[in-house]
């Protein structure tokens, strides 16, 4: 059996692929070691895997980076994004190489992996060939960051390029974002430089080309085509989740009116602290419409939030909550409307579900123009749409079949992808 090192930056949606992939690994028998944040220690440990954590001037926690990195607070979006990529992500690169060859000494894994976030392992992949270091392995579980020619630059959310027209004014787009964050680039350069190693790309071009394997967590029916994607570079589907703890179900569970169509609303787990964003402008827009919504708020106190901003105005048709078994809500649901999130969009299309989505930060832009792309769903191209806006596409979709019968479609292609034996075809190969 193998030794394989798994790796992944702090962050919750980060570390959860990782501690899924352990999980797996350990149940085929093999040895894991996971290196990751102090705070995910006992979750970790559950998988049957080992644990060290980040050593403590490195480890910070994602759900306050504002506390952990003084200054960052107050910076305008581009000034933000230089900021994170010099001190939350370049900054930490020779600790965690450093701390990774150390275990390596001790654990001589075949595999090294980590999440896409992972820069600590690019530097062992640049310093020695294949034959002489573990493989060295990415996985994704957000929108490919890499340039190509058959992509729009990352970011904005941009289709596909479909005449040359269009690639000129991409490849200017691409040129004006290379400088605005030309001083994180510098800043990667003189870290990697002050390794030993030269880095030889833009460093999001880097995360997909240095390592030997880039496993991208979704179906290719679901992403953009690349012809001239990284020779590593695969979609593998997206990981089964996690089973869900047995959980109280809300006591109107089992008084859902059969027959009518179930709208589901979610701002999911890290963007739900305004639920006037979308949460509440859906409960308003489908009101006096013939549909039962269910708003997951997605957090204790989400329902008392609702009603503080609504008052005794909640529409009769819907349900409040704050956290919901996905796993048993989505397979009855006919629409879920969401803020964009990667996780939460491969969910509802393991259940073969629709979508009407709408975000701004991150990489929600991207994944929201891919649901629009793959023909599953309808992008409202904002975080703040308004009222009529999302009536407007829930009508289109449940008026319909189109969107459902594409969403059911990539429903089979998840349904026949093997992620985790992909993953272990790969390791037991190395």
């Amino acid at each position: 059996m193998a030794k394989i090192l798994l790796t992944s930056t702090p962050f919750q949606g980060h570390v959860a692929p990782i501690e899924a992939i352990a999980a797996d690994l350990t149940n085929r028998g093999h040895e894991v070691l996971v290196y990751t944040g102090a705070r995910f220690e006992e979750r970790v440990l559950r998988t049957g895997a080992r644990f060290v954590p980040y050593a403590a001037e490195v480890d910070y926690d994602d759900r306050d980076l504002d506390g952990s990195f003084p200054g960052r607070k107050h910076l305008a979006p581009v000034d933000r994004f230089n900021f994170d990529l010099k001190h939350v992500f370049a900054d930490a690169i020779p600790a965690h190489d450093e701390r990774i060859q150390k275990l390596l000494t001790e654990f001589p894994a075949s595999v090294v992996m980590g999440e896409v976030g992972s820069f600590g392992l690019l530097p062992m992949a640049l310093r020695a060939p294949r034959g002489r270091r573990p493989l060295v392995v990415t996985v994704s579980a957000d929108p490919p960051l890499f340039d190509s020619v058959d992509t729009a630059p990352y970011g904005p959310g941009l289709p596909p390029p479909a005449v040359d027209e269009d690639r000129a004014r991409y490849e200017g787009i691409r040129q004006d974002a290379r400088a605005m964050f030309a001083d994180g680039q510098q800043h990667v350069e003189r870290v990697f430089a002050s390794m030993g190693v030269t880095l030889p790309d833009f460093i999001f071009n880097a995360c997909a080309t240095i390592p030997d394997r880039m496993l991208q967590l979704t179906v290719p029916e679901f992403e953009y085509p690349r012809s001239d994607a990284p020779e590593g570079f695969r979609c593998i589907g997206p990981l089964p989740p996690a089973p869900e703890p047995d959980s109280h179900l809300p006591e109107w569970w089992h008084d859902l009116p059969a027959g009518r169509p179930v709208v589901v609303v979610t701002q999911g787990t890290l963007e739900n602290d305004d639920l006037t964003q979308l949460l509440i402008p859906t409960l308003r827009a489908l009101a006096d419409m013939d549909v039962t919504v269910i708003a997951a708020t997605a957090r204790p106190d989400g329902p008392g939030m609702v009603r503080e901003v609504m008052g005794e105005t909640i529409p009769g048709n819907a349900h409040v909550a704050g956290f919901v078994p996905f796993d048993r809500l989505l397979p009855a649901a006919d629409l879920l409307i969401t803020n964009a999130g990667y996780g939460g969009v491969q969910t509802a299309l393991r259940h073969g579900v629709p979508l009407v989505v709408g975000g701004e930060t991150e990489g929600k832009p991207e994944v929201a123009a891919r649901v629009e792309w793959s023909g599953v769903g309808i992008n409202l191209r904002t975080a703040r749409p308004d009222v009529a806006a999302i009536r407007s596409a829930v009508d289109q979709v449940l008026s319909g079949s189109r969107y459902r019968e594409r969403a059911d479609w990539i429903r089979t292609r998840i349904q026949q992808s093997r992620p985790f034996d992909a993953i272990a075809e790969i390791v037991e190969q190395a």
